[in-house]
């Protein structure tokens, strides 16, 4: 395996984060793949992006528009690009893409808000995200390492331990922290699959990804880890280097990256 450098972003809105110099930072940060989530872009708009340097790009975009959507920007070309995991009340709203190199397969997903509490107290889409669709994106998952290693990255819109978010205890029960979501990472990791970061860095503290626009919680870093890159366990040793990018500023996430090594 060549070295590698991924990097992943929610960008909460594409044509928002390039105003924010969204292309500076591509330049200086060069990844071989960058995959986005929260793109917000619709078809029609697609052909209106050009990236400098990533001739290959792929977009699935919802069928709402300026809703959810992700992208992946790549500097060689993939074997193979599929869209969504094949379950159409999942794919409409534009949240996977699947890239196939020589290597592994690359999967950048925006996973499903639980959303906030209904009259029941429980956030209103949290069976829908944890019986549904985390069943569903593992599976998937699953499926694809049948044929080689998988990494898969973005935005899954759950903290997994207390040391992934500022205010654990006063979260236990909202939506990102419940513990329903947070099982559906431990089915991920049961199923062999590492969280890069948090294999590197296994007591790191106050490493956020997202920031609440409210109260200024960026400065003064109240946050959650929500971000992440797992790759699976025929990749472990390839491991180089990861991080969260919390300097680089244009969404309410930052990037998070990940290097391999030969």
């Amino acid at each position: 395996m060549n070295p590698q450098k991924l990097i992943s972003w929610n960008v909460n809105g594409l044509r928002a984060a390039i105003k924010k110099n969204f292309n500076d930072f591509l330049a200086e940060a060069n990844p071989d793949v960058i995959c986005l989530q929260e793109t917000k872009i619709s078809e029609d708009l697609v052909a209106g992006f050009e990236f400098e340097g990533y001739p290959y790009t792929y977009w699935n975009c919802a069928q709402k528009k300026g809703y959810s959507g992700t992208s992946i920007l790549s500097k060689r070309e993939p074997h193979n690009t599929s869209y969504g995991i094949g379950i159409d009340q999942y794919d409409k709203e534009g949240r996977v893409i699947t890239s196939e190199f020589s290597e592994y397969y690359l999967v950048t997903v925006y996973t499903p808000n639980s959303q906030n509490h209904d009259e029941t107290k429980r956030p209103r889409r949290l069976d829908y995200r944890t019986l549904k669709w985390d069943v569903a994106f593992l599976d998937y998952i699953k499926k694809l390492e049948v044929s080689k290693p998988v990494i898969f990255c973005g935005d899954l819109n759950v903290a997994h331990q207390e040391i992934d978010l500022s205010n654990p205890k006063t979260n236990r029960k909202n939506a990102g922290f419940t513990n329903e979501e947070r099982a559906g990472l431990d089915a991920i990791l049961d199923a062999g699959y590492i969280d890069s970061f948090r294999h590197q860095n296994p007591k790191a503290i106050d490493r956020y990804s997202w920031w609440s626009y409210r109260a200024g919680a960026r400065q003064r870093n109240i946050g959650w880890r929500i971000d992440y890159f797992f790759v699976s366990p025929l990749l472990k040793d390839h491991i180089s280097k990861t991080d969260i990018l919390d300097q680089v500023t244009g969404s309410d996430h930052c990037p998070v990256s990940l290097e391999l090594k030969n």
